[in-house]
């Protein structure tokens, strides 16, 4: 301590003379030393947060006459820490009267009258301060050299604001601190790149990629910092529910692993100390949440960091956040209720919103059939429906060839789209190209006319006669004004075209209430799905997924003891129950083309710990970053992340990645072919 202490200009750490005992004011200051370094008393010793008032307990230089020092500008060199003794969006009424010190930025500045006013913001919220030039000479001349983001502290008397001041609006908008003494803890001096306080509600919203390089300064808008806080208490909701209510334990997974075939590229790490060999951060910690079942941990869960390499759009970052789940000895109704259970907590303490109990139910044909989605949004009821035997025998080319080849035809109904849609928009316009962009080829569409027959393409229309016609309707529920609008083909291109369409139409036409709440369940998933261009069977979820019990004979074709968790048609949280047999778990990879040798090789130790007593059991992951931004609702989960990559993979604040000096190439064993971006 004694070197420490030599090493430090003299500080005072007892409350200043000027201000009343019951504000004590713990200021370091620390100067650049010069060639005379005051001299320190032989008694040396600091308190705990408050300084003695005791002489004999500090250490000693002289004391100013004044709280803060009255230049609006600290020295340059000069290190301060002032403690407060209030927050700015915490005062109220009941605090009339009382003396307070208050640390915060400026985030709006005034003059009005001959006074001048300031609004000074901290993390809980906004004050205004308003200056007293005849009683506070020098704290009126400071404030008004002030600017938008300085840090000050103030020190003054909280009292009501005039009748006609009081501002309904703002949480602290009854009460005022008149300023007696004001000191700059540091200056803003360079030009912001937008302004913080007032952004929220400008018309011209700041572009993202200058926020995102200027992100300590975004997270001081209120939106963002309401979205952290709001992350916060989602986290802090999850961990007590788990914890003490159902006693899960966390546990941290490896960070640095083994590659794997989970679907998307893998981030490499080169390994200095085992030259040529890499590691792979985890796309989820699925294999060792397992292996912790097999250890004997009952429920398991974790606040998990994960990394995919793969193309990104709003609702996806390269590095993500999810919450992690595994449970032994938990059949599939009970791993529902808990998870349905858990999410109805979160939304009713952050949102306030009553969810169903229980949720809604699909299995993944029924939405694929009546929705085209395996995450519908069932907050409006567009529903597709299959029109292929209608048209089973017409006589346009366009259907009957699709049919023949052993496609299908399925119909859109809009309800009063003929008022809406133009015939030139459904040719050219932008519904015409949202299909085209989902791999349709055209548009076929008809509309139904005053009189409730058919009208569109000529020879579409002949194709059915009256009677045909009339099933056609009443098959899709459509009367005068309505739209049809169809997609033809494989079953899988058609559910994509429509169900775009199907948003698309929605959002136009104004069919979704945003006020509504649509959470279900999607069970009965596929196990596999075939990949066309590599010819081969690949797990729609994960090759680790328990198939259904009743499908164990024809595993290609099986249904898989999966669910998805769908909020207003996003997934916010997909898991299964798992394989816990070695033998159906290799039968399960050879399937998906991966041969014993090549399972050894890259799953041996799982396969082991499944012979070694592994459990029955199962899991569920939650994407906390978009769960967040739905609870938040912002756009992108880059607005509820506190320093995201941008839509190309980059750090726009610390610009990363980088180039990296060679010899740390060297080290690693590895050389670049490309050429410096530098």
């Amino acid at each position: 301590m004694s070197l420490l202490l030599r090493s430090l200009p003299a500080v005072a750490l007892r409350a200043k003379s000027s201000i009343p005992p019951r504000l004590p004011l713990l200021l370091l200051t620390f100067r650049r030393l010069n060639s005379n370094p005051p001299k320190l008393l032989q008694k040396r010793a600091f308190s705990s947060i408050y300084a003695s008032a005791s002489p004999s307990e500090t250490l000693s230089v002289p004391t100013p006459k004044q709280p803060f020092p009255p230049s609006a500008e600290t020295n340059a060199e000069e290190l301060e820490w002032v403690n407060r003794t209030a927050l700015c969006g915490e005062l109220s009424e009941p605090d009339v009267g009382k003396r307070v010190r208050l640390c915060g930025w400026v985030a709006l500045h005034r003059v009005h009258g001959g006074l001048t006013f300031l609004s000074l913001r901290d993390h809980t919220g906004i004050v205004q301060v308003t200056t007293l030039p005849d009683d506070f000479p020098e704290a009126h001349s400071v404030v008004n050299g002030l600017r938008l983001e300085y840090v000050v502290a103030v020190e003054g008397v909280v009292r009501s604001r005039p009748i006609e001041s009081i501002n309904k609006k703002m949480k602290t908008g009854f009460i005022e601190v008149a300023a007696e003494h004001v000191h700059v803890l540091n200056a803003v001096k360079s030009k912001l790149p937008f302004l913080i306080t007032t952004s929220d509600d400008a018309k011209d919203a700041t572009k993202e990629e200058i926020r995102l390089r200027y992100r300590c300064l975004d997270l001081r808008r209120p939106q963002m910092s309401s979205n952290i806080m709001l992350r916060h208490k989602v986290v802090k909701l999850i961990r007590r529910y788990l914890e003490d209510l159902h006693d899960f334990v966390e546990i941290e997974t490896p960070i640095l692993s083994r590659s794997t075939p989970e679907g998307a590229r893998d981030y490499l790490v080169p390994s200095r100390i085992q030259p040529g060999a890499f590691y792979a951060l985890p796309q989820s910690p699925q294999l060792f949440k397992q292996m912790l079942m097999v250890s004997g941990f009952d429920k398991y869960y974790q606040i998990a960091r994960c990394f995919r390499d793969e193309d990104l759009r709003a609702d996806r970052q390269p590095e993500f956040t999810q919450l992690d789940m595994e449970l032994a000895f938990t059949p599939l109704e009970d791993m529902l209720k808990l998870n349905e259970d858990l999410i109805r907590k979160v939304f009713l303490e952050i949102k306030g919103v009553e969810l169903p109990n229980p949720f809604p139910r699909l299995t993944y044909a029924e939405a694929m059939s009546r929705y085209g989605s395996d995450r519908p949004d069932t907050r409006f009821d567009l529903e597709l429906k299959d029109v292929s035997d209608v048209f089973r025998n017409s006589s346009f080319k366009v259907f009957a060839d699709t049919l023949s080849s052993g496609g299908i035809i399925k119909a859109l109904c809009v309800p009063s789209g003929s008022q809406h849609y133009s015939n030139s928009a459904l040719k050219k316009g932008d519904i015409y190209n949202e299909a085209i962009k989902s791999g349709a080829k055209g548009l076929p569409f008809l509309k139904v006319s005053n009189d409730g027959t058919l009208e569109g393409i000529p020879a579409l229309v002949s194709s059915l006669d009256r009677n045909e016609q009339n099933h056609f309707l009443k098959l899709l529920s459509a009367s005068s004004g309505d739209l049809i609008l169809f997609a033809v083909g494989n079953e899988a291109s058609v559910n994509k075209v429509l169900d775009r369409l199907r948003l698309h139409v929605a959002l136009e036409l104004g069919l979704i209430d945003p006020s509504r709440n649509s959470i279900l369940w999607v069970t009965d998933f596929p196990m596999f799905e075939w990949n066309d261009s590599e010819e081969r069977f690949e797990a729609l979820h994960h090759p680790f997924t328990a198939p259904h019990p009743e499908d164990m004979n024809d595993l290609a074709s099986a249904r898989a003891l999966a669910y998805d968790m769908v909020y207003n048609g996003v997934e916010i949280g997909g898991g299964s129950l798992r394989i816990y047999k070695r033998e159906v778990q290799e039968k399960v990879l050879k399937i998906v083309g991966i041969s014993s040798e090549q399972a050894e090789a890259k799953f041996g130790y799982l396969l082991e710990a499944l012979d070694m007593g592994a459990p029955p059991h199962g899991g569920i992951a939650y994407g906390l970053d978009r769960l967040t931004m739905l609870l938040a609702g912002a756009n992108s989960i880059r607005d509820v992340i506190a320093f995201p990559k941008t839509t190309t993979a980059q750090c726009a604040l610390t610009r990363s990645p980088s180039d990296v000096d060679p010899q740390q190439l060297k080290d690693l064993s590895l050389q670049t072919t490309l050429t410096s971006s530098k």
